[in-house]
């Protein structure tokens, strides 16, 4: 089955590398690495960076998006990175296309190709939404009372299209719904945002 990967590497982030392997049916895998969480206004612990691995499945739309902007770039056999001198580092990144009528990819720091850079918002907005969810996981564990403005920020990231496919989250958003330790606005947010799912596009 044909399937597209996106690779993102940057020291210093939060989520300083991760990959997302995306196959044509819309399931996909998102792993990597992560710094240790801070609680509340406690500066971030130190530590190693601990891995991630989460299997969802994207919406129809999104996936069939991805495929159709692989396909046009050529299964990414083309020069996607800008040969501007002076370019701010926004991290490497790579995007490969697998599939047994051909295959290709490109690596890039930043690309002048439109479509190259719809395609990396996408990906990277897919990957905002797994990584709130994984805060929102860990906030409701451990500061219920940090999910607030987490769930304020996320939100604001979901209005303005830079968090993709909330139905990868859904289980996180349902589980902080139903807690009645957590203030109602919470709850209403949470519930909120999984009016935005499509029936039957929930990850599990």
């Amino acid at each position: 089955m044909p399937q597209v990967v996106f690779a993102f590497e940057r020291q210093g982030l939060p989520v300083p590398k991760y990959r997302i392997t995306i196959q044509q049916d819309g399931s996909a895998v998102y792993d990597g690495e992560e710094m240790p969480q801070a609680i509340g206004p406690d500066p971030a612990p130190a530590g190693p960076a601990q891995p991630f691995h989460s299997q969802v499945i994207l919406t129809s739309a999104t996936t069939g998006r991805i495929f159709a902007l692989g396909q046009k770039l050529n299964r990414f056999n083309i020069s996607c990175s800008s040969k501007a001198k002076n370019i701010a580092d926004t991290g490497t990144k790579s995007l490969t296309y697998t599939a047994p009528d051909g295959s290709g990819s490109c690596t890039y720091n930043y690309s002048e190709n439109k479509d190259v850079q719809a395609l990396t918002e996408t990906l990277q907005a897919i990957a905002e939404t797994m990584d709130e969810g994984r805060r929102l996981d860990y906030l409701h564990r451990y500061d219920r009372l940090g999910l607030d403005a987490a769930m304020i920020y996320l939100t604001q990231e979901v209005s303005d299209g830079h968090a993709l496919e909330v139905g990868t989250i859904a289980p996180s958003l349902r589980s902080i719904s139903a807690d009645a330790m957590v203030i109602q606005r919470v709850r209403a947010k949470a519930d909120a945002l999984l009016t935005l799912v499509p029936a039957g596009s929930e990850s599990h």
